[in-house]
């Protein structure tokens, strides 16, 4: 890996970039949310919605590569892959038009595709159509990961373990609740420099959660 977060792959059409989050914020607004409502809300809806607001901004980012023809298509709307493990192996679901759904249709989507996955039961149309990926091993998250692009889709990003950490803030030492970012994308693509932008995007959006539901 070098210096600034990027890790590339031998044939350099495959690279990593890696983010901290303090998400101290946003685990007491999860929290709060799911004791209103007894729910159990995970991080990945908040995520989930912070990429679709940041999506706008990097098109590069929600495309597809049509290696056949050569050709890069770019998409307005954000069909969600959720990767996700099952008895038969790897699976990535999709929650179409993710941008029109507020966080707890988010939450029931990704729960319902996902849920349709393990159980076999996910239809043909569940399972294709997703212009970028998340996913996320939850307690087995890890530090960093590097999470293996979903063809044809030019852009996956991965969320690891939260953990309490001592960090400085305001110059003084204190505990936050910090969670990393993996992302990879498709060099030839998106720039590191995008990258770097657009995951710095949604850091901002995390750290600042009431931000996610500003249009």
């Amino acid at each position: 890996m070098s210096p600034n977060g990027l890790a590339f792959s031998p044939d350099g059409s495959h690279f990593a970039y890696v983010e901290e989050v303090d998400v101290t914020e946003l685990e007491s607004l999860r929290a709060h949310l799911n004791e209103q409502r007894d729910a159990n809300l995970t991080y990945l809806p908040f995520l989930a919605m912070a990429l679709v607001r940041a999506l706008p901004e990097f098109p590069q980012c929600n495309a597809h590569y049509d290696a056949e023809r050569g050709v890069l298509q770019r998409y307005r709307r954000v069909h969600l892959g959720v990767a996700t493990q099952t008895p038969d192996g790897l699976k990535v679901p999709v929650v179409h038009n993710a941008q029109e759904l507020s966080l707890w249709d988010l939450a029931r989507e990704i729960r319902r595709v996902s849920d349709a996955a393990r159980n076999n039961k996910a239809t043909k149309d569940e399972l294709h159509g997703s212009t970028i990926t998340i996913t996320s091993l939850g307690r087995l998250g890890g530090i960093a990961s590097t999470p293996i692009i979903n063809a044809p889709e030019v852009g996956i990003i991965g969320v690891n373990k939260a953990v309490q950490r001592p960090m400085v803030v305001a110059g003084a030492v204190t505990i936050r609740l910090m969670m990393n970012l993996s992302s990879s994308f498709d060099h030839r693509f998106v720039d590191g420099y995008d990258c770097a932008l657009m995951i710095q995007a949604l850091k901002d959006l995390l750290e600042q959660p009431a931000t996610i539901f500003i249009d």
